[in-house]
């Protein structure tokens, strides 16, 4: 029940669909294109998408643009989520690092929501999300630590784990120790 009031409030972040574009039948050679495995290229279409608990580990998965990141935490938020953790990851080939934010409930209702933002690399800043969840302090100090992600209006962005004098992000891919 939670899973599905928190995805349409998720969902009304978007605009609706293009209209379904018109299906061409199948060719013997398609068919055989269908089978082979597809690789993922560069990011997903921004969107939520539901997903099987036991494959993926979580129920609601959301792709946002950084601008609708405030909205789409304060919906989890007032669906009483809390915060599990934020990370980073170094998409190095598309120039971009992707912020993920993992969220889970406290009931017995399980339901496990992700939202993921992407950022260039060359200026890779999202906004804070303390100002609604508190203990994301902690996380986006780490995670600036480790990938350089400046979490605007942090308020106290300063090394975690890192030497105070750091000049380095060691979980980036270009990171050369």
């Amino acid at each position: 029940m939670i899973a599905e009031t928190t995805k349409k409030a998720l969902q009304a972040l978007f605009p609706e669909p293009a209209a379904a574009v018109e299906e061409i039948p199948a060719s013997p050679e398609t068919e055989e294109a269908d089978k082979a495995p597809k690789k993922e290229a560069g990011p997903r279409p921004n969107g939520v998408i539901e997903r099987d608990y036991a494959v993926h580990g979580y129920h609601l998965d959301a792709q946002v643009a950084v601008d609708q990141l405030i909205d789409a935490v304060n919906i989890v938020d007032q669906n009483e989520f809390f915060i599990e953790t934020i990370t980073g990851v170094d998409w190095i080939k598309e120039g971009e690092f992707e912020v993920i934010y993992d969220f889970s409930r406290y009931d017995f209702e399980v339901c496990r929501v992700v939202i993921r933002t992407r950022v260039p690399r060359d200026n890779p800043q999202v906004p804070t999300i303390t100002g609604i969840y508190a203990g994301a302090n902690w996380h986006e100090r780490e995670t600036h630590d480790f990938f350089g992600i400046k979490f605007e209006g942090h308020p106290h962005l300063i090394p975690l784990l890192l030497p105070e004098d750091a000049d380095f992000h060691p979980l980036r891919k270009d990171f050369k120790p």
